[in-house]
C-alpha cells in the first residue's frame, strides 16, 4: 500500500461519513495555507492557533473512535465549521470584530452542540444493557439542558479570568446611554441614580490630563455582553432539549434528532 493510500485510509478511519471527510480536508487545506501565510509573516499567535484549530477537527472523531461512538455526519460538519468559524474566520480574520453578531451566531450555536453532547451522555447510559433505570424524555431535555448552561457559564468565567488575569478583552464591552447604580447615591438609602442620554465619557488620568473617548456613550466593561452570550446560549440549548425529547419520545425514530446524536456503535454496526 503506497502512502497515499496509507494517508487517504487514515483519513477514512478518522471519518466514516464521505461528506464528513470532504468537508475536513477542504477545510484543513485552509487552515494550512493560513498557517503557511502566518509563518511567512511571522505571526506566531497565528500559528499556534492555526495547529490549534488543526488539533481540534480531529479530536471529536479521534475520541469517538476510542470511546466506539457513532458521530452523525451532520454533528460532524458543524462541529468543523464550528471550529474553523470560531478560530480561522473569528480570531485570525477578526470576524469578531467585522462581522456584526459573528459572536452571538457562535455562542447560539454553542449552545446547540453541548446540549446535544449533554443529552448523548445520559442517552446512552440510558440504552444500555449495564443499568437497569429507564429516565423519562423530560428528565434527559433537563439535563441537556443544563449541561449546556453549565459550559457556556464556564466558558464566561474562562473569559473572564483571561480579562483580569492577561489583560485581554474577551468580553467586548458594549457602548451603552443610560446608566442605573446605586453608587451615586449621595444619601446611601440604596436609591437608584439614573443617568441617560450619554453621548462621551472623559477619562482623568493620576496626572490630571484628560482624554475624551469620542465613543457616543457610556463604556459597559463585559456584562452586556456576557448575559447576550449566556442568552444565546440558553436559546441553542432549548431547541435541542425540545428536539430531544421528541427523539426520546418516538423511542429514537426521529430522523431530525438523530442528525445530531452520537450513538454507540454495536456488534452488529462492526459486522
Amino acid at each position: 500500500m503506497g502512502k497515499k493510500e496509507r494517508k487517504q485510509k487514515t483519513h477514512q478511519d478518522l471519518y466514516r461519513h464521505k461528506a464528513t471527510l470532504t468537508v475536513y480536508l477542504i477545510l484543513r487545506g485552509l487552515i494550512i495555507l493560513a498557517m503557511i501565510r502566518a509563518i511567512f509573516l511571522r505571526e506566531y499567535q497565528s500559528v499556534f492557533l492555526c495547529a490549534l484549530s488543526l488539533f481540534l477537527m480531529i479530536l471529536p472523531s479521534i475520541i469517538s473512535k476510542r470511546l466506539e461512538i457513532e458521530l452523525p455526519s451532520t454533528l460532524e460538519i458543524i462541529i468543523l465549521l464550528f471550529i474553523f468559524a470560531a478560530e480561522i474566520l473569528g480570531e485570525l480574520s477578526s470576524f469578531y470584530v467585522r462581522v456584526a453578531h459573528w459572536d452571538t451566531m457562535l455562542h447560539t450555536i454553542n449552545g446547540f452542540l453541548c446540549a446535544a453532547i449533554g443529552f448523548a451522555l445520559v442517552d446512552m447510559l440510558n440504552r444500555s444493557e449495564r443499568f437497569s433505570f429507564q429516565l423519562s424524555p423530560v428528565y434527559l431535555a433537563i439535563v441537556a439542558f443544563c449541561f449546556s448552561m453549565t459550559v457556556g457559564v464556564l466558558w464566561e468565567f474562562f473569559e473572564f479570568s483571561g480579562d483580569c488575569l492577561l489583560g485581554l478583552d474577551m468580553q467586548k464591552d458594549t457602548v451603552v446611554n443610560t446608566i442605573n447604580t446605586v453608587e451615586l447615591d449621595q444619601t446611601l438609602k440604596n436609591q437608584v441614580v439614573r443617568i441617560k442620554d450619554i453621548t462621551d465619557v472623559i477619562v482623568v488620568h493620576s496626572d490630571g490630563s484628560q482624554q475624551a473617548l469620542g465613543l457616543g456613550g457610556y463604556l459597559d466593561i463585559g456584562l452586556h455582553d456576557t448575559m447576550k452570550d449566556l442568552f444565546v446560549n440558553l436559546i441553542g440549548a432549548v431547541v435541542f432539549s425540545v428536539i430531544g425529547f421528541f427523539y426520546v419520545k418516538q423511542k429514537g425514530k426521529g430522523k431530525m434528532a438523530s442528525r445530531f446524536i452520537p450513538r454507540v456503535i454495536t456488534q452488529e454496526d462492526k459486522e
